[in-house]
Protein backbone atom coordinates (compact mmCIF):
# COMPACT_ATOMS: atom_id res chain seq x y z
CA UNK A 1 0.00 0.00 0.00
CA UNK A 2 1.35 3.40 -0.97
CA UNK A 3 0.02 6.54 0.72
CA UNK A 4 0.97 9.78 -1.03
CA UNK A 5 1.53 12.85 1.17
CA UNK A 6 2.02 15.72 -1.29
CA UNK A 7 2.19 18.81 0.92
CA UNK A 8 1.87 18.50 4.71
CA UNK A 9 1.27 21.35 7.11
CA UNK A 10 4.48 23.35 6.92
CA UNK A 11 6.21 23.42 3.54
CA UNK A 12 5.27 25.89 0.83
CA UNK A 13 6.22 27.13 -2.62
CA UNK A 14 9.48 28.53 -1.25
CA UNK A 15 10.53 24.96 -0.45
CA UNK A 16 9.54 23.61 -3.87
CA UNK A 17 7.60 25.43 -6.63
CA UNK A 18 5.64 22.27 -7.43
CA UNK A 19 4.42 21.69 -3.89
CA UNK A 20 0.60 21.75 -4.19
CA UNK A 21 -1.19 24.33 -2.06
CA UNK A 22 -4.47 25.14 -3.80
CA UNK A 23 -7.25 22.60 -4.12
CA UNK A 24 -6.72 22.50 -7.88
CA UNK A 25 -3.02 21.77 -7.43
CA UNK A 26 -3.70 19.09 -4.83
CA UNK A 27 -6.24 17.39 -7.09
CA UNK A 28 -3.82 17.40 -10.02
CA UNK A 29 -1.04 15.91 -7.89
CA UNK A 30 -3.47 13.28 -6.57
CA UNK A 31 -4.15 12.17 -10.14
CA UNK A 32 -0.43 11.93 -10.87
CA UNK A 33 0.17 9.96 -7.67
CA UNK A 34 -2.65 7.57 -8.49
CA UNK A 35 -1.15 7.01 -11.92
CA UNK A 36 2.22 6.29 -10.27
CA UNK A 37 0.73 3.66 -7.95
CA UNK A 38 -0.60 5.38 -4.83
CA UNK A 39 -3.92 4.07 -3.50
CA UNK A 40 -4.37 6.67 -0.74
CA UNK A 41 -3.99 10.46 -0.70
CA UNK A 42 -3.00 11.86 2.71
CA UNK A 43 -4.73 15.22 2.53
CA UNK A 44 -3.76 18.56 4.06
CA UNK A 45 -5.59 21.72 3.02
CA UNK A 46 -4.43 25.33 3.22
CA UNK A 47 -6.30 28.56 3.89
CA UNK A 48 -6.22 31.66 1.68
CA UNK A 49 -2.84 32.61 3.18
CA UNK A 50 -1.35 29.20 2.44
CA UNK A 51 -1.42 28.14 6.09
CA UNK A 52 -2.36 24.70 7.40
CA UNK A 53 -6.10 24.46 7.95
CA UNK A 54 -8.65 22.07 9.43
CA UNK A 55 -11.52 23.88 7.72
CA UNK A 56 -14.24 21.32 6.99
CA UNK A 57 -15.42 23.18 3.90
CA UNK A 58 -11.95 23.10 2.39
CA UNK A 59 -11.62 19.40 3.18
CA UNK A 60 -14.92 18.66 1.50
CA UNK A 61 -14.05 20.73 -1.56
CA UNK A 62 -10.65 19.06 -1.87
CA UNK A 63 -12.14 15.59 -1.46
CA UNK A 64 -14.68 16.32 -4.19
CA UNK A 65 -11.95 17.64 -6.51
CA UNK A 66 -9.83 14.54 -5.92
CA UNK A 67 -12.82 12.30 -6.64
CA UNK A 68 -13.01 13.95 -10.07
CA UNK A 69 -9.30 14.03 -10.87
CA UNK A 70 -8.40 10.62 -9.37
CA UNK A 71 -11.59 8.52 -9.38
CA UNK A 72 -11.61 5.82 -6.74
CA UNK A 73 -8.57 7.09 -4.84
CA UNK A 74 -9.06 6.85 -1.08
CA UNK A 75 -8.69 10.16 0.75
CA UNK A 76 -7.32 10.25 4.29
CA UNK A 77 -7.61 13.63 6.01
CA UNK A 78 -5.29 14.74 8.81
CA UNK A 79 -6.00 16.22 12.23
CA UNK A 80 -2.44 17.52 12.64
CA UNK A 81 -2.30 20.37 15.14
CA UNK A 82 0.86 21.97 13.72
CA UNK A 83 0.91 24.28 16.72
CA UNK A 84 -2.34 25.89 15.57
CA UNK A 85 -5.22 23.70 16.77
CA UNK A 86 -6.44 22.17 20.01
CA UNK A 87 -8.14 18.82 20.44
CA UNK A 88 -11.70 20.14 20.27
CA UNK A 89 -11.04 21.70 16.84
CA UNK A 90 -9.33 18.53 15.61
CA UNK A 91 -12.26 16.37 16.61
CA UNK A 92 -14.87 18.84 15.34
CA UNK A 93 -13.21 18.78 11.94
CA UNK A 94 -13.55 15.01 11.63
CA UNK A 95 -17.12 15.02 12.94
CA UNK A 96 -18.10 17.62 10.35
CA UNK A 97 -16.23 16.21 7.35
CA UNK A 98 -17.11 12.55 8.06
CA UNK A 99 -14.20 11.24 5.98
CA UNK A 100 -13.62 7.61 5.11
CA UNK A 101 -10.18 7.75 6.76
CA UNK A 102 -8.25 10.05 9.10
CA UNK A 103 -4.82 10.16 10.70
CA UNK A 104 -4.37 11.24 14.32
CA UNK A 105 -1.20 11.77 16.33
CA UNK A 106 -1.19 9.74 19.54
CA UNK A 107 0.84 12.39 21.35
CA UNK A 108 -1.69 15.08 20.38
CA UNK A 109 -4.82 13.14 21.38
CA UNK A 110 -3.27 11.55 24.53
CA UNK A 111 -6.19 9.16 25.13
CA UNK A 112 -4.51 7.73 28.25
CA UNK A 113 -5.29 11.02 29.95
CA UNK A 114 -8.14 12.44 27.91
CA UNK A 115 -11.70 11.11 28.00
CA UNK A 116 -12.63 13.32 25.03
CA UNK A 117 -10.06 11.51 22.87
CA UNK A 118 -11.35 8.13 24.05
CA UNK A 119 -14.89 9.10 23.13
CA UNK A 120 -13.64 10.21 19.70
CA UNK A 121 -12.12 6.78 19.01
CA UNK A 122 -15.40 5.10 19.97
CA UNK A 123 -17.35 7.54 17.79
CA UNK A 124 -15.08 6.99 14.78
CA UNK A 125 -15.36 3.22 15.12
CA UNK A 126 -19.13 3.49 15.36
CA UNK A 127 -19.28 5.53 12.15
CA UNK A 128 -16.92 3.30 10.18
CA UNK A 129 -14.17 5.92 9.95
CA UNK A 130 -10.73 4.36 9.61
CA UNK A 131 -8.23 5.83 12.07
CA UNK A 132 -4.49 5.60 11.49
CA UNK A 133 -2.53 6.40 14.65
CA UNK A 134 0.67 8.40 14.11
CA UNK A 135 3.58 7.31 16.32
CA UNK A 136 6.74 9.41 16.32
CA UNK A 137 9.09 7.30 18.45
CA UNK A 138 9.51 3.93 20.18
CA UNK A 139 8.28 5.73 23.30
CA UNK A 140 5.06 6.67 21.48
CA UNK A 141 4.72 3.03 20.42
CA UNK A 142 5.11 1.87 24.03
CA UNK A 143 2.36 4.26 25.14
CA UNK A 144 0.13 3.05 22.32
CA UNK A 145 0.76 -0.59 23.25
CA UNK A 146 0.05 0.08 26.92
CA UNK A 147 -3.35 1.56 26.08
CA UNK A 148 -4.44 -1.83 24.78
CA UNK A 149 -6.10 -1.06 21.44
CA UNK A 150 -6.15 -4.03 19.09
CA UNK A 151 -6.55 -4.47 15.35
CA UNK A 152 -5.40 -0.91 14.64
CA UNK A 153 -3.45 0.87 11.88
CA UNK A 154 -0.37 2.87 12.76
CA UNK A 155 2.05 5.13 10.94
CA UNK A 156 5.65 5.13 12.15
CA UNK A 157 7.35 8.50 11.61
CA UNK A 158 11.14 8.46 11.41
CA UNK A 159 13.18 11.65 11.62
CA UNK A 160 11.87 15.16 12.10
CA UNK A 161 10.80 18.03 9.89
CA UNK A 162 13.89 20.04 10.83
CA UNK A 163 17.28 18.86 11.97
CA UNK A 164 16.92 15.06 12.07
CA UNK A 165 16.94 13.03 8.86
CA UNK A 166 15.62 9.48 9.03
CA UNK A 167 18.00 6.55 8.52
CA UNK A 168 17.37 2.88 7.78
CA UNK A 169 19.23 2.04 10.98
CA UNK A 170 16.46 3.77 12.96
CA UNK A 171 13.73 1.44 11.75
CA UNK A 172 14.45 -1.81 13.67
CA UNK A 173 13.81 -0.17 17.05
CA UNK A 174 10.38 0.99 15.87
CA UNK A 175 9.45 -2.40 14.41
CA UNK A 176 10.70 -4.26 17.49
CA UNK A 177 8.50 -2.09 19.70
CA UNK A 178 5.32 -2.76 17.71
CA UNK A 179 2.63 -4.74 19.45
CA UNK A 180 -0.47 -6.39 18.05
CA UNK A 181 -1.55 -4.09 15.22
CA UNK A 182 -3.60 -4.72 12.11
CA UNK A 183 -1.10 -2.96 9.86
CA UNK A 184 1.73 -0.46 9.96
CA UNK A 185 3.16 2.03 7.51
CA UNK A 186 6.34 4.06 7.61
CA UNK A 187 7.25 7.58 6.51
CA UNK A 188 10.66 9.18 6.74
CA UNK A 189 11.88 12.77 6.86
CA UNK A 190 14.84 13.60 4.65
CA UNK A 191 16.66 12.31 1.58
CA UNK A 192 16.81 8.69 2.81
CA UNK A 193 13.01 8.43 2.55
CA UNK A 194 13.04 5.86 -0.23
CA UNK A 195 15.61 3.60 1.47
CA UNK A 196 13.69 3.74 4.75
CA UNK A 197 10.27 2.96 3.28
CA UNK A 198 11.72 0.12 1.19
CA UNK A 199 13.21 -1.33 4.38
CA UNK A 200 9.77 -0.98 5.94
CA UNK A 201 8.14 -2.82 3.05
CA UNK A 202 10.74 -5.58 3.33
CA UNK A 203 9.89 -5.89 7.04
CA UNK A 204 6.18 -6.29 6.33
CA UNK A 205 4.96 -2.69 6.41
CA UNK A 206 3.50 -0.21 3.96
CA UNK A 207 4.84 3.10 2.64
CA UNK A 208 3.89 6.76 2.87
CA UNK A 209 5.97 9.03 0.68
CA UNK A 210 5.76 12.61 -0.51
CA UNK A 211 6.75 16.23 -0.23
CA UNK A 212 5.36 16.40 3.31
CA UNK A 213 8.47 14.53 4.40
CA UNK A 214 11.04 14.67 1.61
CA UNK A 215 11.82 16.50 -1.64
CA UNK A 216 14.62 14.27 -2.95
CA UNK A 217 14.82 11.25 -5.22
CA UNK A 218 16.79 8.15 -4.32
CA UNK A 219 19.68 9.33 -6.54
CA UNK A 220 19.90 12.71 -4.79
CA UNK A 221 18.15 14.72 -7.50
CA UNK A 222 15.36 17.11 -6.58
CA UNK A 223 12.03 15.38 -7.23
CA UNK A 224 9.59 16.97 -9.66
CA UNK A 225 6.65 16.07 -7.44
CA UNK A 226 5.31 13.54 -4.99
CA UNK A 227 4.25 11.33 -7.90
CA UNK A 228 7.93 10.90 -8.80
CA UNK A 229 8.64 9.67 -5.27
CA UNK A 230 5.71 7.26 -5.50
CA UNK A 231 6.99 5.99 -8.84
CA UNK A 232 10.28 4.87 -7.32
CA UNK A 233 8.46 1.98 -5.61
CA UNK A 234 8.52 -0.65 -8.33
CA UNK A 235 6.95 -3.77 -6.81
CA UNK A 236 3.30 -4.75 -6.97
CA UNK A 237 1.14 -2.37 -4.94
CA UNK A 238 -2.40 -2.43 -3.58
CA UNK A 239 -5.27 -0.77 -5.39
CA UNK A 240 -7.58 1.65 -3.61
CA UNK A 241 -10.33 -0.99 -3.54
CA UNK A 242 -7.92 -3.47 -1.98
CA UNK A 243 -6.97 -0.90 0.66
CA UNK A 244 -10.64 -0.24 1.41
CA UNK A 245 -11.18 -3.95 1.99
CA UNK A 246 -7.97 -4.22 4.03
CA UNK A 247 -8.94 -1.25 6.19
CA UNK A 248 -12.57 -2.45 6.39
CA UNK A 249 -13.95 0.71 4.83
CA UNK A 250 -17.40 0.35 3.31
Amino acid sequence: MIIAAPNGARRGKADHPNLPVSIEEIAAEAAACQEAGAAVLHLHVRDSNGLHSLDAGLYRAATEAIAKSAPGMLVQITTEAAGLFELDAQIACVETVMPKAVSVAWREFVPEENATARRFYDWAAGHGIHVQHILYSPEDIARFNAFGLEDQSVLLVLGKYRGVDAKVADLPAYVAALGDVHDWSVCAFGPQEHAVVMAGIAAGGHARVGFENNLWMEDGALASGTSALVGQIKQAVATADEVRAYWKIS
